[in-house]
């Protein structure tokens, strides 16, 4: 065992929070990289702005942003879209690229500690080096931390928010095609890696699927196929269409999902959650999905794609949210960037 895990989050009584509970704030980098969105950056502000319109109805959103004239037109969009700008904070923190869930801070909290929250600031490599550079990304958590004086663990593997979803009772889930790839930690095993996420995220338990949905560029990051609800629950994306390219391995999910436990024993309710009708942009087709969705205070944020399944997904989500006001904002032009709304954003437990 490591000298990390002596002193690790978990040891110290630190644990992920699962993202409906009540946030401080959320965190995103603000988007600038035209090789991201090639010709249609200046499209996804709308949506993105809107996205951040109703987040900050219920909670501050902290924006990191490259230098005064990123910040300037970050307002400025803002103000267009009826943003409420007492609500939004700028941090100077140099960015090569948007997906805030992936290169910002994982936030720990444990009320009882002296330091009721910690930043847990993971190896980041761009998905297994696909996109370089990304040094000013994988420093942004230190720089949060250091910003608010938060006490830094430095596990010094690559992990990535979007491949681990949290129920907020000990259970992390994750995929197999995502963290045993050879392009992140060829030098751990399953064991090992499970060790790592629970010394570093406080949990107990480690649960795998197997692969991503097709497109998906992060080799198949949990946050587009299967999302917590609540402790017991997840929805999950399947595919109807038989000669649909994700018709098996969305089958083959879920029924690794209807065979585990959790840490109680007991199995998990599963709902279904449709995907949309493949989303293609100059022959490529994107990772467009319904569970990229953002649980916010105010809201649940989820990506729509002006498709027939866009009204029976929010009526669905809204079935496993009766508390949370459900929206849906058009994601067809962000999802041309590979991601969307979860992506984008990383929260910041309240204490």
């Amino acid at each position: 065992m490591t000298s990390l895990f002596d002193h690790s989050p978990r040891r110290a009584g630190y644990r992920f929070p699962a993202e409906w509970e009540k946030h401080e704030a959320t965190w995103l980098t603000w988007p600038h990289k035209e090789a991201s969105w090639p010709g249609k950056l200046d499209t996804i502000y709308a949506p993105y702005c809107e996205f951040i319109k109703i987040v900050a109805t219920g909670e501050k959103v902290r924006i990191n942003v490259n230098d005064e004239a990123t910040k300037a037109f970050a307002i400025g969009k803002l103000e267009e879209a009826g943003a409420d700008l007492t609500q939004i904070e700028f941090y100077f923190n140099p960015s090569n690229d948007a997906w805030c869930r992936d290169h910002g801070p994982a936030f720990l909290i444990n009320p009882a500690a002296d330091d009721k929250k910690v930043v847990v600031d993971w190896g980041y490599n761009a998905w297994g080096n696909k996109y370089p550079p990304y040094e000013l990304d994988d420093v942004i958590p230190t720089r949060i931390a250091d910003h608010f004086s938060l006490p830094v663990f430095n596990p010094g593997i690559v992990m990535e928010g979007g491949s681990v979803e949290f129920n907020g009772a000990g259970t992390i889930l994750t995929s197999r095609a995502c963290l045993l790839n050879e392009n992140r930690n060829p030098h751990l095993n399953q064991e090992q890696i499970e060790e790592y996420l629970k010394e570093c995220y406080g949990a107990l338990q480690v649960l795998w699927v197997g692969d991503g949905i097709v497109g998906d560029d992060t080799d198949g990051h949990i946050d587009d196929i299967t999302r917590f609800v609540n402790p017991n629950t997840v929805l999950t994306v399947i595919e109807s269409n038989p000669l649909d390219e994700n018709y098996i391995l969305l089958k083959e999910n879920l029924e690794e999902l209807k065979a585990m436990r959790l840490i109680n024993g007991m199995p998990l309710n599963i709902v279904q959650l449709p995907m949309p009708s493949p989303v293609i942009h100059e022959d490529t087709r994107l990772p467009a999905s319904y569970a990229n969705f953002y649980i916010a205070n105010a809201a649940v944020i989820v990506p729509t794609f002006r498709d027939v399944n866009d009204e029976i997904a929010l009526e669905i989500i809204r079935g496993v949210f009766p508390d949370r006001k459900v929206v849906g904002i058009d994601s067809t032009d962000i999802i041309w960037g590979l991601g969307s709304f979860h992506c984008l954003s990383q929260q910041e437990p309240a204490i």
